[in-house]
């Protein structure tokens, strides 16, 4: 497996990992709202690093830099439970300063579970209608 900075070629089908990522986990939202383009306006201005092997996107991990926080860790819901999340965790890690920060949707449990095993502290829950973890990484 690849780990390396995204580039335009990736998009389409970054844009699909997203859209079908969430699809496929996100019972909690409208799954009707979910659009392709939704990647892009997401996104913006932020670092993508990328997994690959075989010339396939696994999955990718959006960066906001400044602010040493990971917005968006998702992994194609072909190859869940093969070690991709862990691999882009630890390279967002090595990429940023600490304490790294992140948001996890309370209702998402398995990606809660995941971030505590994998040593990201609950800081505090946030949110009107839609509760999330502030989560940290020292």
């Amino acid at each position: 497996m690849n780990i390396r900075e995204a580039n335009e070629l990736d998009y389409p089908e970054l844009r699909i990992i997203y859209l079908e990522s969430r699809r496929k986990n996100f019972h909690w939202a409208v799954l009707e709202e979910m659009t392709l383009d939704d990647f892009d306006k997401d996104t913006v201005g932020e670092h993508i690093i990328v997994a690959e092997e075989d010339n396939h996107l696994l999955g990718f991990a959006s960066l906001y830099l400044p602010d040493n926080f990971i917005h968006y860790l998702f992994i194609n819901p072909n190859y869940f439970g093969k070690g991709i999340g862990g691999h882009l965790l630890n390279a967002s890690i090595k990429k940023m300063n600490k304490p790294l920060r992140l948001k996890c949707v309370s209702e998402n449990l398995i990606a809660l579970k995941f971030y505590e095993k994998n040593g990201w502290k609950k800081v505090n829950e946030e949110g009107e209608k839609e509760k999330y973890w502030v989560m940290k990484y020292e």
